[in-house]
């Protein structure tokens, strides 16, 4: 890396043990994904923001020819959060499957489609589910947003796409349409 990796450490004493866990996380990427230019990780620590016992990691990756990785999303009311090295875990996770959608799509093995976010069901009920999004985070929706009638095909683990919205409890689709071979023609 260029420059040394930055941490900045929000509303917590700085932790050494933490600082060389997520300088082993930056070191790992950089072996995998090969050069990143620099690195920015905040860690929040619960009470800030309205949010009580959940850790917040963002983690900034500056690559060459001015391309970027941003993790700055933590998901609300997902009390895994309150365990420091879940959130850690968890936010580097998401910073290697960005990498790796980076690393895809300049060998041109991914579309890119930036109006539809897609996502993979990862949880099914009577009438509601929730999908993962590409990016790592969960997204609630229900029976009538699922397009065609095709909610009576859904599995865990269909591919879909979807338009993503607030809601009351956090975000959900509005819309989820089946992708390729389960989408109605």
């Amino acid at each position: 890396m260029q420059t040394p990796v930055q941490i900045d450490f929000q509303g917590m004493k700085p932790v050494e043990a933490l600082r060389e866990k997520i300088e082993q996380h930056v070191s790992g990427l950089e072996d995998r994904f090969g050069r990143i230019t620099a690195c920015r990780v905040v860690l929040r620590a619960p009470g800030q923001h309205h949010r009580t016992g959940a850790y917040e990691i963002n983690v900034h990756l500056a690559l060459p020819n001015g391309k970027q990785v941003d993790i700055d999303r933590t998901p609300p009311a997902d009390e895994r959060y309150t365990d420091i090295d879940f959130a850690l875990n968890n936010a580097f996770k998401r910073a290697r499957r960005r990498l790796q959608d980076q690393a895809r799509q300049l060998q041109g093995q991914v579309k890119i489609h930036e109006h539809e976010p897609s996502g993979t069901v990862t949880r099914l009920d009577e009438d509601f589910g929730f999908l993962e999004a590409s990016d790592g985070h969960e997204v609630y929706f229900h029976r009538n947003s699922v397009l065609n009638d095709a909610f009576s095909r859904l599995k865990i683990g269909t591919r879909v796409t979807f338009a993503e919205e607030l809601g009351a409890k956090g975000p959900q689709a509005s819309t989820v349409k089946l992708q390729g071979k389960h989408q109605l023609r």
